[in-house]
């Protein structure tokens, strides 16, 4: 309801009902899934669609305790007040083809103004990825907030730790592929939560890492916001962001070593990786090889104590990733456009080859 008065693109709809999940699952029988134990829900599927359906929620919303399940179930105007932000507790009735708003989210939208639902100190308090999603809508849609969000902001940012890794994360992920991700990322530094999640980025973020983690974030948001350029995966996406701060962890491992094997390269980024999330954010297994692979790849692509690679086009669908990220890194370093025409003629050629060799079977 949100992006539609904004006039922006939804990227989902979310449907709430006064059905409680188990009768939504007998409605639906085997097109739909319950998910969640914190916050039950029911997933109904239509052909390739993905419809998220939510019970009308109530409870105490004056709490400062952290919520840790949120599964009472209440009326429209009671799920309205127990959402996080104004902007976000609007309703939209299909059947009347009108709009509920029990908490102002209209005039917010209207003032272009980031404001909670209820006291925003308790509100982060009950569940500090409130922050994060703060600093989410004001990335991407430049709204004010609120004094007594901002506030609160400050106030409680150390309560970031206490929320679900696998949730902050997810929000991480969603923004830098919102093409946003610049903003979002310097808010997060901006107001002191990134020292939390990500506290190694944050330091290099005040160094002269700085412009090239920035330069770097703006070609992401570039790409995603490029609606004819195939969407980039969020391994290339995390890859992208991690690269300055890998380039100084390998430059420290190796400084001193007169040669370093791939092996050797591919053992330094899962330690970098490790110590870059810093044992709290913990990306899932496939990810993470996904990640480690486009990094050492890297220094197989301008390798660091040779002059040229060596350029053997190796057979792994995740190469083209890695080369991907080598075009990223021109616009940081303008003279490995060379180096990166010679590794596209390479797999030009390693096509070609390929498609003959492919010939020949077929006869």
């Amino acid at each position: 309801v949100r992006d539609l008065l904004l006039d922006a693109l939804p990227t989902d709809f979310d449907i709430a009902t006064s059905a409680l999940p188990e009768e939504i699952k007998k409605i639906f029988s085997r097109k739909a899934i319950l998910i969640g134990k914190r916050f039950r829900l029911a997933h109904i599927r239509f052909g390739n669609h993905v419809f998220e359906v939510s019970t009308f929620r109530g409870g105490d919303t004056e709490t400062n305790k952290l919520i840790v399940r949120d599964n009472v179930w209440g009326t429209p105007e009671e799920d309205a007040h127990r959402r996080d932000f104004t902007i976000n507790g609007l309703f939209y009735d299909p059947q009347e083809g009108t709009i509920l708003d029990y908490v102002g989210g209209w005039v917010d939208i209207q003032k272009r103004l980031l404001r909670t639902i209820g006291t925003s100190f308790l509100r982060f308090k009950q569940d500090p990825v409130r922050m994060l999603r703060l600093l989410k809508f004001r990335a991407r849609f430049d709204f004010k907030i609120s004094d007594e969000a901002h506030t609160a902001l400050i106030e409680c940012r150390h309560e970031i730790v206490k929320s679900s890794p696998s949730r902050l994360l997810e929000e991480l992920l969603r923004m830098l592929e919102s093409g946003c991700s610049n903003a979002f990322i310097q808010l997060l530094h901006h107001h002191g939560l990134l020292s939390y999640l990500l506290p190694t980025l944050a330091e290099h973020l005040e160094s002269p890492l700085q412009e090239k983690i920035i330069c770097l974030l703006e070609q992401i948001d570039l790409i995603v916001q490029d609606k004819n350029a195939p969407s980039p995966t969020r391994a290339l996406l995390l890859a992208a962001l991690f690269y300055p701060s890998l380039e100084k962890f390998v430059h420290q491992h190796t400084e001193r070593t007169r040669s370093v094997s791939f092996d050797q390269i591919r053992k330094l980024c899962s330690e970098f990786l490790h110590e870059i999330l810093d044992g709290f954010l913990s990306l899932p297994k496939n990810i993470q090889g996904q990640v480690i692979y486009i990094l050492a790849n890297q220094y197989r692509l301008t390798p660091i104590k040779r002059k040229r690679p060596y350029f053997r086009v190796p057979k792994e669908p995740l190469f083209k990733e890695a080369m991907h990220l080598l075009a990223l890194r021109v616009t940081l370093d303008p003279t490995l456009s060379e180096t990166l025409q010679e590794w596209l003629k390479a797999i030009n050629s390693r096509k070609k080859r390929d498609a003959a060799t492919q010939d020949d079977s077929n006869r």
